[in-house]
Formats: structure tokens, C-alpha cells, sequence
């Protein structure tokens, strides 16, 4: 079965110029059986197919819901929960990798850094909290092995990390135009029909099939040197948002609860003792 594992949507990013419908249109024509929406810290595209196409149009097409979470401290976070969880805490960013990590396990759900050798803030190895903790990754479940919007350099990275620790590897197009869906991809051993297979089959460590064609229409290969002015602004942005969403968060997570064991200084929001959790 042959899915798109990173798949933005213009339901639910608005950074993608690709609506649902034509995404899937697309990535059929390409023999695709299935995607996995994954839009930035947000359901609503999933939200979008469940409301306006699921049972309606499409039914030899799966497709799943996922995320892709910005943390605090580790870059962007690509999330798998069952189906029938509901996670809002998933679409208030800004969470430390760790607590994010223990959150997720502990609702059943899977996740792995999302192009890890990328950009600077953006990708795991790339960022302050993997040269402090390099071995949270074996808390992950999986790693993106192959992206189309990175460069090779990025993907043979990412590839090494995950032979090196054992993990699962992913591939997905990390598509937000129409050229792009579909240039990378996933090939499951067998068919999936929701979430909690695909979940159960990587916890299995079933091995998956990645690869496909490099992106190379990419902003930042048009704009050279400027990019790493955005990768700031990116940084300033993701900043703003997590100080921005912290009251908020911080007040889920007191019934969330998730403590995690590698941090056992994070605190959180107690019924009347406020507590630090920042």
C-alpha cells in the first residue's frame, strides 16, 4: 500500500496552495492508496475531510489523521494518534519535545521528528535540545527518512540517524503545491484502513518501503541566502506563538497530566496550587 506520510493541505495550512480533494485526485493518479494529513499544529484539515468528503467521495482512498507539531525546544514533530482521540493540546504548540513525547505515548499515539536534518529550529538534529539530549530520539517511533522538499544532504542525515538507533523509517512529500504531491512516499507491507493500524504496525517495527524524487521548486532554493532570514522570522514566529498559547496549554495539560520522567523538573497546573511548569 503505497501512502504520502507528510501531506499539507489548504483545509488546514495556509501555507498550502493544494486543496483536499485535489490532493487526493493527484496522489491517485500517481497509484497512491492513501495519505496522512499533517498539517501545522492544527486538525482542521482532517476536520474538513471528515465533514465533507469522507463517505461522500473517494472511498477507495484512505486517508488518516495526523499532525505536525511544533515543540518549544526540538523542531518539527510529526504525530500519529488513534482514531477517536481528541488532542487539542496537539494544536496549541510550543510544548517541550519530552513533555510532547510522554503526552502522545501515553494516549496511544506514535510520533518522529519530521525532516530531522533540516533546517536550524525546524529539525531535531538541528536544534539546541539534540546537542544537550541526543539520545531522546530513542524515545521516538519513527523517523522521516526520506522528504521530497529536503535536500540530499538532509535526507541521507536523516536516513543515518534512523539506521543508527533502530528505528522505523517514513517518506512523504512534504507537499504544499500541486507539483510536489506525491514526490515522496511510503509503501506499507500491507493494507491499512485507519490510524490504529498504521500505529500498531510500526510499533511491530514492520519495516516500510521510502523513497521518491527531490523537490527542487522549493522557497528555498529560490530565494538562496534569504532563506535563513526566514528561518529566523520562523523561529520569531513559533516564538511568539508558543509564549502566546503557554496560559492556555499549561491549564490542558493539568488534566492531560503528562509527566514526564526525563524532565522531572517540568511542573504543571494542580487543581488550586499553581505551580511552575515553564
Amino acid at each position: 500500500m503505497k501512502i504520502d506520510m507528510h501531506c499539507h493541505i489548504k483545509e488546514g495550512s495556509v501555507d498550502s496552495r493544494v486543496s483536499l480533494e485535489e490532493y487526493i485526485a493527484l496522489l491517485k493518479e500517481k497509484g497512491f492508496q492513501g495519505m496522512v494529513i499533517t498539517d501545522h499544529d492544527t486538525y482542521e484539515g482532517y476536520r474538513y475531510w471528515k465533514d465533507h468528503i469522507k463517505g461522500k467521495l473517494h472511498e477507495d482512498f484512505v486517508v488518516l489523521k495526523g499532525i505536525e507539531y511544533d515543540t518549544r525546544d526540538a523542531g518539527h514533530i510529526l504525530v500519529i494518534m488513534p482514531e477517536g482521540v481528541k488532542m487539542r493540546l496537539l494544536e496549541m504548540r510550543g510544548m517541550k519535545a519530552s513533555v510532547l513525547i510522554d503526552l502522545v505515548h501515553r494516549n496511544g499515539g506514535i510520533l518522529g521528528p519530521a525532516h530531522p536534518c533540516g533546517e536550524k529550529y525546524m529539525s531535531f538534529a538541528h536544534t539546541k535540545r539534540y546537542y544537550e539530549s541526543p539520545e531522546l530520539i530513542k524515545r521516538f517511533d519513527f523517523i522521516e527518512a526520506f522528504n521530497a522538499c529536503e535536500s540530499e544532504e538532509s535526507n541521507a542525515g536523516a536516513l543515518k540517524l534512523a539506521e543508527k538507533y533502530g528505528k522505523i523509517k517514513t517518506g512523504g512529500s512534504d507537499s504544499h503545491k500541486p507539483d510536489c504531491v506525491g514526490l515522496g512516499y511510503t509503501i506499507l507491507p500491507e493494507p491499512v484502513t485507519c490510524e490504529t493500524e498504521l500505529i500498531s504496525m510500526i510499533h511491530r517495527k514492520v519495516p516500510l518501503e521510502t523513497g521518491g524524487t527531490l523537490y527542487r521548486k522549493t522557497t528555498k532554493e529560490r530565494v538562496g541566502k534569504i532563506n535563513k532570514l526566514l528561518v529566523y522570522s520562523f523561529w520569531v514566529y513559533n516564538k511568539s506563538g508558543e509564549l502566546l498559547k503557554r496560559s492556555r496549554r499549561n491549564k490542558k495539560m493539568a488534566v492531560e497530566n503528562p509527566i514526564d520522567p526525563i524532565d522531572p523538573i517540568e511542573m504543571y497546573y494542580t487543581g488550586t496550587a499553581l505551580q511552575k511548569y515553564n
